[in-house]
């Protein structure tokens, strides 16, 4: 069977089921396996593509009904040929198999298909949302403040009691999941297993040693001396882009050596460059790069 009768199969199922064309779930599928590989290549959490990931896992969930229907079909088919053939002589009997052996054959590739696609769908998602799970947990602390901070719901009191616990000290951003702008960068759903998650993690460290420390030396997010304790993403992380428009200059962020902001060397469109993310990073949110 050649490509396009793949693709008209597909094309049959979407146009039947989905309220979106076969044309744009191809763009979602192509926009989301960008943002995979991007979110693989970087350090940084990237922006929950909210929008996306609803219209993504609403046709996985038509498209799981889709292969159950079909699947009972072909099973209802199966059983009537069985007993139509049963009550036949055996020189009509070898003619109906003959006859049906075409529709049903049609119907199992069918089959095949639909859920090579719903395999390949779903296998992108979880690796995707695994990912992101990965970064949440690594650098738990820096987005729990990241998150309050921008929503001003951070604790600014450095200090503790000895009867406060360690995980009375930590960001509480539950309240903030029913919006994904204010959970930016986070999805409202990660959001909250970020709080649950390290709220059991403190609540640990507490029972096992932090409670044998002194009171101001308790807090998770510790930055006496100078020195703070919160582990973020490394934004000088060397990526590897392929420029999509016909030019895009690098961009040299101010630090502490060079207080202002420069623009370095201009990246012409097909090429492929390595570079610092945070260089980078405003030319792929506006989509002239892609990262590989």
């Amino acid at each position: 069977m050649s490509s396009m009768d793949i693709d008209d199969i597909l094309a049959s199922v979407d146009r039947d089921n989905y309220a979106s064309s076969p044309e744009s779930t191809a763009l979602d599928h192509q926009q989301l396996t960008r943002l995979w590989v991007a979110e693989r290549g970087v350090s940084e959490l990237l922006p929950w593509p909210g929008s996306l990931m609803e219209r993504m896992m609403e046709r996985v969930r038509k498209q799981v009904e889709n292969i159950e229907d079909l699947t009972a079909s072909s099973y209802e088919n199966s059983m009537d040929n069985d007993s139509y053939n049963n009550n036949n002589n055996n020189t009509t009997t070898s003619t109906n198999n003959i006859n049906n052996t075409n529709p049903k054959q049609t119907l199992n590739l069918k089959l095949s298909i639909l859920q090579t696609d719903l395999s390949r769908t779903q296998y992108l998602i979880r690796s995707y949302l695994r990912q992101r799970l990965s970064k949440i947990t690594k650098f738990a602390m820096h987005y729990l403040v990241l998150v309050s901070s921008s929503s001003s719901t951070q604790q600014t009191n450095n200090s503790i009691d000895a009867g406060t616990r360690t995980e009375d000290t930590i960001p509480d951003i539950s309240s903030l999941s029913s919006s994904s702008s204010l959970t930016a960068p986070l999805s409202p759903s990660e959001a909250q297993f970020l709080y649950s998650h390290q709220y059991l993690l403190a609540s640990h460290y507490r029972l096992s040693f932090l409670a044998s420390f002194p009171p101001q030396l308790r807090r998770l997010d510790d930055n006496a001396g100078g020195t703070s304790m919160i582990q973020g993403p490394d934004m000088k992380e060397i990526v590897f882009v392929r420029v999509l428009v016909p030019e895009v200059t690098l961009v040299v962020p101010a630090d502490e050596t060079y207080p202002d902001e420069a623009f370095g060397t201009t990246m012409r469109m097909g090429e492929v460059w390595a570079g610092r993310w945070e260089g980078i990073k405003r030319a792929w949110e506006r989509g002239e790069v892609e990262v590989l």
